[in-house]
């Protein structure tokens, strides 16, 4: 999990790539959007606001196929990972939603919000506590690079 003190921060590092400018395009888009629904920018990045708190699960949470990107707007919350190595599959990876669902222990907590960006990478798992009411963008990016012409 890469955690980033704020979007300047974010737009520093991540300034290359037609993907990294899409996730500032999705961020900057954000006065125009309702809570819960998805919109998307070209196929390789789509994204939502969610307002509320995150559902706590037991289980963790892990992609391949897309980074999520957690821009904190209002509030904090806590978010748990571990690698998926460290990790035993309670249910089997599904194309479909890009998502596998994991059980074990806990290799870091951290307490993340207002203004932060947190990149969830694929070889980690994550879960949130699910303790306090947030306002955040949830961006889904591609993991791939740049072979893709549009990506």
């Amino acid at each position: 999990m890469i955690t980033l003190d704020n979007l300047t921060l974010f737009k520093n590092i991540y300034r290359e790539g037609k993907k990294w400018g899409r996730c500032v395009e999705a961020i900057d888009n954000l006065p125009n959007l309702k809570s819960g629904i998805c919109h998307s920018i070209g196929d390789s990045l789509t994204y939502r606001l969610q307002e509320g708190a995150s559902p706590a699960t037991s289980l963790f949470e892990g992609q391949r196929r897309y980074f999520d990107i957690h821009y904190y707007l209002e509030g904090e919350e806590t978010v748990e990972w571990a690698g998926k190595n460290e990790l035993q599959t309670e249910q089997a990876y599904d194309d479909t939603s890009d998502r596998e669902w994991l059980a074990g222990e806990v290799r870091e907590r951290q307490r993340v919000g207002n203004g932060q960006l947190v990149i969830f990478e694929n070889h980690e798992a994550y879960r949130f506590a699910g303790d306090s009411p947030v306002r955040k963008l949830i961006i889904k990016v591609t993991v791939e690079g740049g072979y893709f012409k549009n990506k």
